[in-house]
């Protein structure tokens, strides 16, 4: 019981020297409050992880690693680690140095291409289209991290370039992705699942600007603004997609992949196969009296004379 009753010793433990504007200890029970929230739903998808069929897990594994480095880093800046002195630009009114925590950026950098990973997943939208989006949102963490660290105003150039990425994910998640969506059959899954974190992505440039660009509100004002927003990112997020995947056709959204590796996913059932050789049987029927269209033939020609050998070995 008297474990319990500690008091919150983290700011005696890791003071921070040489800085003006630091976190209160309110700001680092906060923190360790969002720490707990991660934890627990990091725990929580685990369990629903090993609940779940092999083949419905690839948004357990996405969301899995975003709680879990989540945790790590809320951990950290609750205990007052992870950041570094920075001097205001404008010498604003809240201290000549700052503390800043790079902690939460190292966040921002898994939990949000998770979240457009989990999106592109969903939406059935090309590989190339996920990649690009998963960069660009890696340049808008990168930029705000760069626009954090600089000590002159030139740190809202770097703001602006963020701000832009934010911009061409949201027409990305927003546009051309629900219409993928759409065309799957989960077009209002989708757009709930992707007009929650775009709505707080609208949020993110407005704290960025009032706490580590304009110096608007301090440490600990800075950490309770995007601790809900982050509580409110992943953790919330990741159970919407468990809750409306459940009655998701996973094998028609091509998202039945996480149970094999690419050497054992696609092979024909052996009990299948002798279904496979009368179709190719009829085939050659036809073929032999409406002769042969190159255009319409959709098997190679290892595929096809695999199993020609199979219909022999049948006979």
């Amino acid at each position: 019981m008297a474990l319990l009753l500690t008091r919150n010793d983290a700011l005696s433990a890791n003071p921070p020297a040489g800085v003006d504007e630091t976190l209160s200890v309110h700001g680092s029970e906060w923190l360790w409050a969002v720490t707990a929230i991660y934890i627990v739903a990091f725990l929580g998808l685990l369990c629903f992880c090993f609940a779940s069929h092999e083949s419905r897990r690839v948004f357990h594994y996405t969301f899995t690693v975003a709680l879990l480095v989540g945790a790590v880093t809320y951990y950290a800046q609750a205990s007052d680690l992870g950041w570094s002195a920075v001097q205001q630009a404008d010498n604003a009114g809240n201290g000549l140095v700052r503390q800043v925590f790079y902690a939460k950026y190292i966040n921002w950098s898994i939990s949000f291409p998770a979240v457009v990973l989990a999106l592109g997943l969903l939406s059935g939208v090309s590989w190339t289209t996920i990649i690009c989006n998963i960069f660009i949102a890696w340049l808008w963490v990168l930029t705000y991290l760069a626009a954090a660290y600089t000590t002159t105003n030139y740190k809202w150039g770097f703001f602006a370039f963020g701000t832009f990425s934010w911009v061409i994910l949201a027409m990305s998640t927003l546009n051309e992705s629900r219409e993928e969506a759409a065309r799957l059959g989960i077009g209002r899954d989708y757009v709930i699942l992707a007009a929650w974190p775009n709505m707080l992505w609208l949020l993110y440039p407005v704290a960025f600007g009032l706490s580590d660009g304009g110096y608007v509100i301090g440490v600990t004002g800075s950490a309770i603004f995007f601790g809900v927003l982050d509580v409110l990112m992943v953790p919330v997020l990741c159970f919407a997609f468990l809750i409306l995947g459940r009655k998701w056709d996973w094998a028609r959204l091509n998202l039945a992949f996480s149970e094999y590796r690419g050497s054992g996913h696609g092979r024909i059932p052996l009990e299948k196969e002798p279904v496979i050789a009368q179709g190719v049987k009829i085939w050659l029927i036809d073929f032999c009296i409406n002769g042969y269209d190159s255009s319409e033939m959709k098997l190679s020609p290892e595929e096809l004379a695999s199993l020609l050998g199979r219909v022999e070995r049948d006979d």
